[in-house]
């Protein structure tokens, strides 16, 4: 097998990385046990800091700690769906609203282009996928609020878990553009009410596909 070529920074932070990319690709499948000795090897690596890189994803909830069974990639619960699209609900309408009021005309110029590009994309699910983390990522930094970036950022990690199964439901790609649309309409009218509560919306309708 090949060996994988690694970067000089800290090797437990590029093992990470890499099956990180391995988990949401579903190559390592929800629920399935993570063999090290074989990525080890695979990766060229001693077990050392791929039990490191396993702690990180860990305490991202992407992975399991089993005593004496070793790591398994987490397997999503319906309550655990709920609890993440509950809490980022809350930050990013709260983040969306912020935006309404403060963002600069530059500034909402850049989410109606992400927009416009997340429109044309409707024909390719993980290109849909891509722009649309682009828009929610730009909203947050917009807003401006490191505390509430990284929150999300770690939300978002385990939303992805599960990311596929919501657009494989009928229709749920024009949904959620659609509520898209309700979200630059408001944000365009300088509605910080509204904006928050289309957000919240498009959450809540989220949750419900992916369940």
């Amino acid at each position: 097998m090949a060996v994988v070529s690694l970067t000089p920074r800290a090797l437990y932070v590029e093992v990470a990385e890499l099956l990180r990319e391995r988990i949401f690709s579903r190559e390592l499948a929800p629920g399935s046990w993570i063999d090290e000795l074989k990525l080890a090897e695979e990766y060229g690596i001693s077990r050392t800091p791929l039990r490191e890189a396993l702690k990180v994803l860990a305490t991202e909830g992407l992975v399991t700690m089993k005593v004496r069974r070793g790591a398994y990639v987490t397997e999503v619960s319906e309550r655990d769906l709920t609890d993440v699209y509950h809490l980022l609900a809350l930050l990013e309408s709260d983040a969306a609203g912020v935006v309404a009021t403060q963002a600069s005309e530059s500034q909402l110029h850049e989410l109606q282009d992400l927009h416009r590009e997340l429109e044309k994309a409707t024909g390719n699910r993980e290109r849909f996928f891509e722009i649309n983390e682009a828009f929610h990522t730009r909203l947050l930094e917009i807003a401006n609020n490191r505390w509430r970036d990284q929150m999300v950022a770690d939300l978002r990690k385990v939303m992805k878990l599960n990311r596929h199964n919501s657009l494989l439901k009928s229709g749920r790609i024009e949904e959620s553009l659609a509520e898209h649309r309700a979200i630059m309409a408001a944000l365009s009218a300088r509605d910080a009410e509204a904006t928050a509560l289309r957000m919240r919306e498009h959450f809540r309708s989220g949750l419900e596909a992916a369940n």
